[in-house]
């Protein structure tokens, strides 16, 4: 019987050629496109992207629907967002729309459809492995290591796996648009997409004060030699000194000078350049920390300030996520990796360390702007196997 999946199109070229690739495979082929933002007031393309998804739907001759999950989005992804940099973290909104809205919502519509798998265009590989009898999915780096989009996909579960297909896994950028123009899809050279998920280019300063209101506050900057440690501590182990160095670091503005203003700390990320706006200095300026309680952004000269870097980051237990769950580590376990704490990191050597409030990872060489909020991903050799939300 003739295996019916359900396609996101969103309108771009790699959600097309996966529909053509499944299509001409075997499968029956529907096309939806999730309509989950609308701005009037910001670079929101929904309806020329809605048209474009339709207009390839007719070329590839499959049926396509519009499904409304604006509600749902702005619960599960725009509000987590506004409520994680009033605390003063860094979200990301990708990660949580793939976990929390299409390998979840859309795809509990999609099964109620009757389909028997999703689609997406995502550059990422999928194979089933037999591991003590019980069948295992297993989330792999696409082919292009320039499109790879495992990190983006970091939480999901083997259910969502079973019933997900990747169909440009095994194929580069370049043989996506060439596979378009070929078949003569029409937005066969339409331009990535680039800023939020379903939102588009944003200026994110103005987007946040539409709910978070602008508040003056100091910028200081940070003397390199008053940092860390001010007196020796002896530590009971290795695992106590990790947790120790990857805390948030508290400064205060005795460890430095106010050197300017800003309209909101939350406005400000960990590793930050642009956007400071102080001028008449030789040396860049970096964002080093934040503190949203003070309204205090504190800063430092230079990318190689000292203030910029960490040997370890921590993971609470109710953040850890196991796209394997045979490997999962118990306390007091360790296991060699290779992680990232952004999207297109180059993959660090490091090390996990299972403890009792949570998972530590120290990294072999010291990281630039560990950001609370983010994700931080571990893979063994070429498959992601696990992920959480920095603490």
């Amino acid at each position: 019987m003739q295996k019916k999946v359900i396609v996101g199109l969103s309108g771009g070229v790699d959600s097309s050629v996966a529909a053509l690739i499944l299509k001409k495979i075997g499968y029956k082929v529907i096309g939806l496109f999730m309509h989950n933002w609308e701005e009037k007031t910001s670079k929101c393309t929904w309806i020329e992207d809605s048209i474009d998804a339709m207009l390839v739907s007719n070329q590839l001759n499959i049926p396509f629907q519009i499904v409304e999950m604006k509600k749902e989005y702005k619960k599960y992804v725009i509000n987590y967002m506004f409520k994680e940099y009033e605390l003063g973290n860094t979200p990301n909104p990708d990660i949580l729309c793939n976990r929390e809205i299409k390998f979840n919502i859309f795809l509990k519509k999609a099964i109620d459809l009757g389909a028997d798998f999703i689609a997406t265009g995502h550059y990422v590989n999928k194979e089933k492995i037999i591991k003590n009898n019980k069948i295992i999915y297993r989330l792999s780096i696409g082919k292009d290591l320039n499109k790879d989009q495992s990190y983006f996909l970091c939480q999901l579960t083997q259910y969502q796996l079973k019933k997900s297909l990747f169909p440009l896994g095994l194929f580069t950028k370049n043989q996506v648009r060439k596979i378009a123009e070929k078949n003569g899809l029409c937005n066969a050279h339409k331009k990535d997409s680039q800023g939020l998920c379903f939102i588009g280019k944003i200026k994110l300063p103005e987007f946040l004060q539409k709910k978070i209101l602008p508040k003056k506050g100091e910028v200081v900057c940070i003397n390199s030699n008053s940092l860390i440690y001010k007196k020796k501590i002896i530590f009971s182990s290795l695992e106590e000194e990790l947790f120790f160095l990857s805390r948030k670091r508290k400064y205060k503005k005795s460890d430095g000078k106010v050197i300017g203003y800003h309209k909101g700390a939350y406005l400000f990320t960990k590793g930050q350049r642009k956007g400071i706006a102080i001028g008449g200095y030789k040396k860049a300026l970096f964002v080093i920390e934040t503190d949203v309680k003070k309204n205090i952004v504190y800063t430092g000269f230079g990318n190689k300030h000292p203030g910029l870097y960490n040997k370890s980051l921590f993971i609470k237990e109710k953040d850890i996520h196991w796209i394997r769950e045979d490997l999962a580590l118990f306390e007091g376990e360790k296991m060699d990796v290779f992680s990232r704490i952004r999207y297109r990191q180059v993959l660090q050597k490091s090390k996990l360390h299972k403890i009792k409030k949570g998972m530590l990872i120290e990294f072999e060489i010291m990281q630039c702007a560990i950001t609370e909020g983010q994700f931080a991903v571990w893979y063994l050799g070429k498959e992601l196997i696990g992920s959480g939300i920095i603490s």
